[in-house]
């Protein structure tokens, strides 16, 4: 769970860090897609991780929340300019 949070964290710094150079940059279009739905996929994986018995057990609902929180920030840059 740790490590799909890192690597969440990591994709939705690069999708808010990349800035196209202009309308026509579309390889940072594109990367920025690829950060968001990278990270939202990682959070969906924790989300999903947490609906196992043997995890909820273990990690408390709370420990879901960051990134949960970093997909969320990644959808809505996603939709807003990615």
């Amino acid at each position: 769970m740790l490590l799909l949070t890192l690597c969440a964290a990591y994709f939705c710094w690069t999708a808010l860090t990349i800035r196209p150079s202009g309308t026509w940059d579309e390889d940072a279009y594109g990367g920025i897609t690829l950060s968001c739905a990278f990270a939202v996929g990682a959070a969906a994986v924790v989300a999903g991780f947490q609906w196992l018995p043997s995890v909820r057990r273990v990690l408390p609902w709370w420990g879901a929340c960051p990134a949960l929180l970093l997909g969320v920030v990644a959808g809505l840059r996603w939709m807003n300019g990615g």
